[in-house]
């Protein structure tokens, strides 16, 4: 005996409650343009920006004339989330301390420290995000 497209009685819903969730795609574009995933996203796109940028200091501490870069984006991205959007643009902007006789102002001992303190920071974003996803997969699978 064969079942209607709406009968779901074997998935312990009795005829038509089962259906596609015309709400579903609905759910799902919410938590992906939620302020809490587009801040997430603007964090990790911060936090590599970042980690490339580092990269670039350390791979130029012995070039004469180099000043380190710094990107910015924590306090712009605080005022994002309370606005309600979540996005930012993180800026990299050269630093303007003091350097050595060479003009080069790369200090490895700092560079190191941001990007283990990066590294750290852009896992536990990571987390946050996969947590994210797991609520969605509960909730489809709970749908």
């Amino acid at each position: 005996m064969g079942r209607s497209s709406t009968d779901c009685s074997h998935l312990g819903h009795g005829p038509a409650t089962h259906r596609l969730h015309p709400q579903g795609p609905a759910v799902i574009d919410s938590a992906f343009t939620s302020v809490t995933f587009v801040a997430l996203n603007s964090a990790l796109d911060g936090l590599s920006m970042r980690q490339r940028v580092i990269a670039d200091n350390i791979a130029n501490v012995q070039t004469p004339g180099f000043r380190a870069g710094r990107v910015s984006f924590e306090a712009s991205l605080a005022e994002a989330v309370r606005e309600g959007t979540g996005a930012v643009t993180p800026t990299v902007a050269r630093s303007l301390e003091p350097g050595r006789p060479d003009g080069n102002n790369v200090n490895l001992d700092t560079e190191t420290l941001s990007a283990i303190e990066t590294n750290l920071r852009y896992q536990l974003a990571t987390r946050a995000v996969d947590g994210t996803f797991e609520k969605l997969r509960i909730a489809m699978r709970t749908s």
